[in-house]
């Protein structure tokens, strides 16, 4: 088991970039997310390009380039926040430097579309952060729970999040290195260098607007791919925006569950992580302890 190399934490006065590697986004989130980092005691660097505009992109690949390598190279950035997600990431993998980034290391926040950067990073031997973007920074209030667990988490206070059963969990504790995130993007980078590896992973998968079919094909190639009986746990989370049509003759996660079921780690149903409000931040690349219990689901970073 090898987790990855933790980026140091924040401290107030520190420097953060708000950039945008995908999708274009509404301008008024990058001034909410400013605020809100601001109100933290740090200070905020909006990416030249943060709020630029090509066709569903923000910005051309080489604006986009620019503005993270520039955030990846400045050692006074202590951290990049990506402004949003959509598609776009995927552009970037090939082009960006690691050469100052591996000198001056930094917390990348994210998720979604986010996930190829996550892949990336913990490639180059890093973890990141899988949580909130500009949007929930700006509309949730300043004391949503996943907004401060962010704060937290930057200043280097780590939760431990306990969770309800699910009725289809699979009970067990196990120690693993944390890695995951949105299905369909990891999905798009199996077979290339900046796949998930299996060994001693606990895996976490969530995703937006795919149909259950899909979401089964996916988790089928885990399966004849010798991933799922590889892993250490599974944390199955939120998929949202979809029709449950019963087109696989029973609900997604009722498929999932036969899916895993010859497997003997802990695996967990419902967790709250996704394209839903309630979020919550993970450390890609962390060692965590994962319990899934009669009552609870308890997850512990040793980091």
């Amino acid at each position: 088991m090898n987790s990855l190399i933790l980026p140091p934490y924040l401290n107030e006065g520190d420097k953060v970039a708000i950039v945008s590697p995908s999708s274009k986004i509404d301008k008024s989130f990058l001034k909410g997310a400013k605020k809100r980092l601001e109100s933290w005691g740090l200070k905020v660097i909006t990416g030249k390009y943060a709020g630029a505009s090509s066709g569903r992109y923000a910005g051309t690949i080489k604006q986009r380039l620019k503005d993270f390598q520039e955030s990846m190279d400045d050692p006074e950035i202590k951290a990049i926040l990506c402004s949003r997600g959509g598609y776009g990431a995927i552009h970037l993998i090939e082009k960006l430097d690691f050469t100052l980034f591996r000198e001056h290391p930094k917390w990348v926040i994210g998720f979604s579309d986010i996930t190829a950067l996550h892949n990336l990073i913990q490639f180059n031997g890093f973890a990141s952060l899988h949580a909130p973007m500009a949007r929930h920074l700006t509309v949730e209030p300043e004391d949503d729970p996943c907004t401060l667990h962010l704060k937290n988490i930057l200043s280097g206070k780590l939760p431990e999040y306990c969770n309800r059963r699910h009725v289809l969990n699979k009970l067990g504790t196990a120690r693993g290195v944390l890695r995951g995130g949105n299905m369909a993007v990891f999905h798009g980078l199996r077979g290339t260098p900046y796949d998930i590896p299996a060994e001693g992973t606990i895996l976490f998968i969530e995703d937006v607007s795919e149909r259950p079919h899909a979401i089964e094909r996916m988790m089928y190639n885990l399966k004849l791919g010798g991933v799922l009986e590889k892993l250490s746990g599974l944390i199955i989370g939120q998929f949202t925006e979809f029709e449950e049509d019963r087109s696989l003759g029973k609900v997604l996660y009722a498929a999932l569950a036969d899916l895993v079921q010859e497997y003997d780690y802990p695996v967990c149903f419902n967790f709250p992580v996704g394209h839903v409000t309630n979020n919550l931040p993970l450390i890609n690349g962390a060692e965590v302890e994962f319990t899934v219990g009669k009552k609870s689901v308890e997850l512990k970073f040793i980091c």
